[in-house]
């Protein structure tokens, strides 16, 4: 980031970014967008793994077989896939250093693996590039994504690769979706700490048409708790930034009563806005309408143009 283009609230939360890559554009992306949003001073470490060769290949026709060259070539590959990412930090301020992790010294699956690099070095951010409906090189789109999303201890950034745009001094227009629940607000927040004073903010509430209650709620009554429950998120996040001198717009997003749902409507909203970055929680509110849950991130990961910053509760 550039250091002209402060940020509305200070990174104390967001010292040590770890970002996973491959040998794929994906993970050039993600590492470009960090650099674009890290403070100055920020440590960065760029993490890589290495496969387990004999997860790769069905092992009955290898019985005996010595599989230490693909070993060796897989190790080659993630510590080139290491380098490339450090390459895009070498003018900044950033502090960069790099982790290669060799699965097959290990017991576990790609996501453990990550997630446990990211609870020993005390990450604050981690970082994953995602493509959607590919074959080849999957271990870091929604098979690994959607895990670590589930289960990081630290919130979890997601750039999927076809996010082209150049965010040098941080993002110029980011989206926030609001329930009105402590961890929304906490993620609210925690994002504004990437938003700077030229970022232009939006809060959405998803009004959720396609719920259907109306079998045990008269259907107005029913839309008419949405709305207020709605309206009464948008106040207490604007509250929020109020308090922080910090203004922003706001809407409340319907979805279609038929054929749409909230990770669609939440995406639809990015995209027509122009957003650089997404902030949810993964945890919200489970009241009538029960939105903003882990599921619906997910499904936000999975269709998402946008990167999407999941934002982790505060530890009770």
């Amino acid at each position: 980031m550039n250091p002209a283009s402060s940020t509305l609230l200070d990174h104390d939360e967001v010292g040590r970014i770890l970002i996973a890559v491959d040998a794929s554009p994906a993970s050039l992306r993600a590492a470009a967008y960090v650099q674009g949003i890290a403070a100055p001073g920020a440590h960065v470490r760029i993490v890589s793994v290495a496969e387990d060769p004999r997860r790769l290949i069905p092992l009955d026709p290898l019985v005996g077989v010595d599989l230490s060259s693909v070993r060796d070539e897989l190790l080659r590959g993630a510590e080139d896939a290491v380098t490339q990412a450090q390459s895009i930090f070498s003018s900044g301020e950033t502090v960069v250093d790099t982790e290669v992790i060799d699965l097959s010294m290990q017991g576990r699956d790609l996501a453990h693996a990550l997630l446990e690099a990211a609870r020993t070095w005390r990450a604050d951010l981690l970082v994953v590039g995602t493509r959607q409906n590919r074959r080849l090189l999957r271990w870091l789109e929604g098979t690994v994504s959607e895990p670590l999303a589930r289960i990081c201890p630290c919130s979890i950034l997601v750039v999927p690769v076809s996010y082209e745009r150049d965010i040098c001094g941080g993002p110029k227009r980011m989206l926030f979706a609001v329930d009105g629940s402590s961890p929304s607000r906490h993620a609210l927040r925690y994002g504004l700490k990437f938003a700077t004073k030229q970022t232009s903010l939006r809060l959405v509430h998803i009004l959720d048409q396609a719920v259907r209650m109306s079998d045990f709620v008269p259907l107005p009554l029913f839309e008419d708790a949405l709305v207020k429950e709605g309206n009464a998120a948008l106040a207490a996040a604007a509250e929020l930034l109020a308090g922080l001198r910090i203004a922003a717009e706001s809407a409340m997003i319907s979805t279609e009563r038929t054929g749409d749902d909230v990770p669609h409507a939440i995406v639809r909203e990015a995209d027509h806005w122009n957003a650089d970055l997404v902030v949810m929680g993964t945890h919200g509110r489970r009241g009538i309408s029960r939105w903003l849950l882990g599921s619906v991130a997910s499904r936000v990961l999975r269709i998402t143009h946008v990167p999407v910053l999941l934002v982790r509760p505060i530890a009770a």
